[in-house]
């Protein structure tokens, strides 16, 4: 067979060429599918099972045109490189610095800006990734093949093969099964988790440290700076408790052990490499004294290390860096059996592997060999530095429920069996003050506890046990999900004192494990300024927070939010929220910082990064900035090495970018005027979308006209649909909440509220209503992210599939009132848009985001309507066949979409 036409020096359509190949593997198989493909017939009076093939290589073509799109985009970040230079490129460091040198801001503060800062984006395993570890892989080896088929370099017969390689993955990603068949277990989704790290990101942090010494150096010629480590990842991965019954402390205890080993066995092949590139003879450099001393002393620790030095006679370094891969293989050897290494002959911590790292470097620095020690050891030393022994910084999250159900465990057991107070009143309060203050010589037994509370109790003992043995920097913190009271968070710090986390032996000076409240509904946002006013003014917590940097950090979640009160309201709380307790922190001499629980989708905060970052209120971002990466937005944007190294720049610089510019930006200065009108079109969108939600039969109207009961079928992540067993909206999580709302093209957790909000604002002030909103598009960054992203998702809608959808409720009284509801809104919105923004029609502003939308559409609106048949004959017969290729079609839907939850 001929191959597809790929011109030299890269001047080909890739998406082309991928979608041709992919036809000419489906051919090969099934000739029909293929002609689906090539839209010469349509999927009508198809079986089962050769529909669900369809769908499949309808879900490929998505994910290849993904890929081909990624690659893209790195070509023109290249090319706009190429001719207007790294300071030129947005989402850089080079273009903050850049800019940051034309408005007058100094090294000294960009300085002081770096080394106060803490940047850590924390991977999730929540349940919204559809794509096998398997099918990534092989993703991966196709988007290789693409960067290779570019170089000029190739003959004609060299760049045959390269297509025939290339054709070959996508006929093994054809024939790769994409279902899982079981649900994953949390030790492997540690193995995802991880994946990314072996693949990329190992490699892209340390890169991206490199580049803010070069951009720096660049605007700031002559300027020292020693670039601190401020990006680092955390992971909720084997972690995250709340509401999963297979995360267990047992299971923490193996994920920890893990990431260690992950972490021990890259720097093996980094000494590996490095032992081989360091080839300096004794005698080429004037090597300090106390560097040769050092080395002897390090061969002479080790039962082998004369026979280890005796390899490498006359060459100092490698002499040295055997013994470094000595004690990193007793290292290996002993977390591979959970267990800590001697400090003589392993590396007990990662403190111990720096100092060797520094050590060499330092002698090379000295020797006036300064450009070979930042070249081959200033890398690997950032790299222990960001990845420790941990890797990642793991979070542990827990629920107030549980953490309140343990403390009143506690209570019977210390008081004779006596009921606890009732969980917020004032005489609970008193017994949690009266017992953090209460010197405890020993942490407090588990026996006599019930079993639930007696393995939350072992989970904070885990904690300091793998603290110790692990890391010490193991540990992020401990997020306590549905946070509702001061009261709340002050019993995690009992719990962490009965566990011996506290720096005192009695455990009454202060606490050592960060302690995070998390707030996800709306009136949890409004409570948030009088909690922490409440929390800040313990002694405890004043005493906690001292020893770690003065930092307070408050997660703020944007799911729980939108589902509780749509959109536009969610946003909008949420900016108060950390508008309100920046005041409220200041007010205490102590910064807060946010922890952004972001999903993938826009609904669920999944705004580009970096404007989401940009439009946050000014001074929100203090000493530290985490956001959640979850799912398949984990796989987006660190599957691939060059996506991986743009993305954590993107998120790097974007922070520093908003800490240098916070003040200075009129973008973000609070404007008396718009903030009243945001607060009438938040109270008006809240009314209009609280209204639909506790319309008669709305749970049941979003079970039939989606999806939503299907999606445990495929398998896609270990925690369960709902917190507990009972069937209620206010109990179905965010997550699938926003799958099904997506999948039925309804969508209306993106949209739905804004126009009545907008309409009700515009009744009343009239024309100069109008005249406002639109200064706010133009001035104020935040409504215009909220815009911009409403519109993006309306054009997405389709409210005649969405129709067909609806056909599926059964009570015919339901599906009227609530769909007729729906439509009447999308029109109103899309008109109350279209009013302020000024364009023609929706969409219009976002011509890149239409086109690649278009690309799709067809096919995307084909699948859907294939799901709806498919949905009323699953329930009917329910045949494996129809199952299969309902499943497929919400995969397929899936990568369509670009977004599952």
């Amino acid at each position: 067979m001929n191959a597809p036409q790929v011109q030299p020096g890269g001047n080909f359509s890739r998406a082309e060429l991928l979608f041709d190949l992919l036809v000419e593997v489906v051919r090969r198989y099934e000739p029909e599918v293929a002609a689906v493909l090539r839209e010469e017939r349509n999927t009508a009076g198809m079986p089962a099972v050769l529909l669900a093939r369809t769908l499949q290589a309808q879900g490929i073509w998505f994910q290849l045109l993904a890929i081909a799109e990624q690659n893209r985009d790195m070509r023109n970040r290249r090319e706009i490189e190429r001719e207007r230079g790294y300071g030129q490129l947005r989402g850089t460091f080079g273009g903050v610095f850049a800019a940051a040198a034309r408005e007058g801001i100094s090294a000294a503060e960009i300085r002081e800006v770096l080394g106060s800062l803490r940047v850590r984006p924390v991977i999730t395993a929540h349940p919204t990734e559809a794509k096998r570890v398997t099918v990534m892989e092989r993703q991966r080896r196709i988007y290789l093949k693409l960067l290779e088929l570019e170089s000029p370099r190739w003959t004609d017969r060299e760049r045959d093969e390269l297509i025939q390689t290339l054709r070959e993955e996508i006929e093994l990603l054809w024939l790769t099964g994409e279902l899982k068949l079981e649900k994953p277990t949390v030790a492997q989704e540690v193995a995802w988790g991880l994946y990314f790290f072996n693949e990329n990101l190992f490699d892209v942090v340390p890169q991206m440290l490199a580049k803010v010494q070069s951009a720096f150096a660049k605007q700031f010629p002559g300027e020292p700076l020693e670039v601190p480590i401020f990006f680092q990842f955390g992971s909720w991965i084997g972690g995250d408790r709340d509401g999963n019954p297979y995360v267990t402390s047992e299971v923490t205890r193996r994920t920890l052990w893990q990431t260690r080993l992950a972490s021990l066995e890259r720097y093996r092949a980094r000494l590996s490499d490095l032992i081989r590139a360091l080839s300096i003879e004794d005698h080429a450099l004037p090597l300090p004294d106390a560097f040769r001393a050092a080395v002897g002393e390090a061969i002479r620790a080790l039962p082998d290390g004369e026979a280890r030095a005796a390899r490498n006679r006359g060459e100092i370094f490698r002499q040295f860096i055997g013994c470094m891969l000595s004690r990193i293989e007793t290292t290996i050897e002993h977390a591979s059996r959970e267990r800590p290494a001697p400090a003589e002959t392993g590396y007990r911590h990662a403190d111990a592997l720096i100092e060797d790292v520094d050590l060499m470097r330092d002698a090379l620095r000295a020797s006036g060999a300064e450009r070979i020690a930042d070249a081959l050891l200033l890398p690997l030393r950032r790299e222990v530095g960001t990845f420790r022994f941990c890797t990642v910084r793991l979070d542990v999250r827990e629920n107030s429920m549980r953490v309140n159900q343990t403390l009143a465990a506690l209570y019977r057991a210390r008081n004779g069996g006596a009921e606890a107070p009732a969980t917020g009143s004032d005489e609970w309060k008193q017994w949690l003050k009266s017992e953090l203050a209460t010197p405890r010589r020993n942490p407090g037994s588990c026996e006599g506890l019930p079993v639930d509370a007696a393995e939350t109790l072992e989970t904070f003992r885990t904690i300091a046990r793998l603290r110790e043995e692990v890391d010490r920097e193991a540990f992020g913190a401990l997020i306590l999900s549905m946070t509702r009271s001061a009261a709340d968070v002050l019993g995690v710090y009992l719990l962490a004192k009965e566990a011996g986390l506290f720096a005192d032996a009695a455990g009454i000076e202060r606490c050592t494990l960060p302690i995070v409240p998390l707030l996800e509904t709306i009136p949890d946002l409004r409570r948030a300024p009088a909690i922490l006013k409440e929390l800040l003014a313990v002694p405890l917590v004043q005493r906690s927070l001292y020893v770690q940097r003065k930092i307070q950090e408050v997660m703020i979640g944007y799911s729980d939010s939108n589902k509780d009160g749509g959109y536009l309201t969610a946003h909008w709380e949420l900016a108060k929220a950390q508008g309100d307790l920046t005041r409220v922190g200041r007010e205490h001499g102590v910064t807060i910082a946010f922890f952004h629980g972001r999903g993938g989708s826009l609904s669920r905060g999944g705004a580009p990064t970096g404007r989401a970052v940009a439009a946050a209120p000014a001074g929100s971002i203090g000493g530290q900035f985490r956001v959640t990466e979850q799912g398949e937005v984990v796989s987006f944007k660190y599957a691939n090495r060059g996506t991986a190294a743009y993305q954590v720049e993107l998120l790097g610089s974007s922070v520093v970018e908003h800490v240098l510019r916070s003040r200075r930006d009129a973008a973000l200065v609070p404007v008396h005027e718009f903030h009243e009108a945001m607060e009438a079109l938040a109270g008006t969108a809240w009314s209009a979308y609280r209204k639909l939600m506790e319309m008669p039969g709305m749970l049941v109207y979003l079970q039939q006209s989606s999806p939503l009961e299907e999606l445990s079928l495929l398998n896609i992540g270990s925690r369960p649909a709902r917190r507990t067993q009972a069937a209620t909206l206010e109990d179905l999580r965010a997550i699938p909440w926003v799958f099904a709302w997506t999948q039925n093209r309804h969508m209306l957790s993106g949209w739905y509220g804004v126009g009545s909000g907008i309409k009700a604002f515009l009744d009343v002030r009239k024309e100069r209503g109008l005249e406002l909103l639109r200064r706010m598009f133009n001035e104020a960054r935040l409504f215009r992210l909220i815009l911009d992203d409403v519109e993006r998702t309306l054009l997405q809608v389709d409210m005649s599939i969405a129709g067909e959808y609806a056909e599926l409720v059964q009570d015919e009284a339901v599906r009227r009132e609530i769909f007729s509801q729906v439509n009447t809104e999308f029109e109103l919105t899309s008109r109350m848009i279209v009013a302020i923004s000024g364009g023609a029609c929706i969409g219009e502003r976002f011509p890149q985001f239409r086109r690649r939308l278009a690309r799709r559409l067809k096919t995307i609106n084909q699948v859907s309507r294939e799901q709806v048949h498919l949905l009323r004959a699953h329930r009917g017969d329910g045949s494996d066949e129809v199952r299969t290729a309902l499943l497929r079609s919400i995969n397929c839907a899936a990568a369509g979409l670009g977004a599952t939850g």
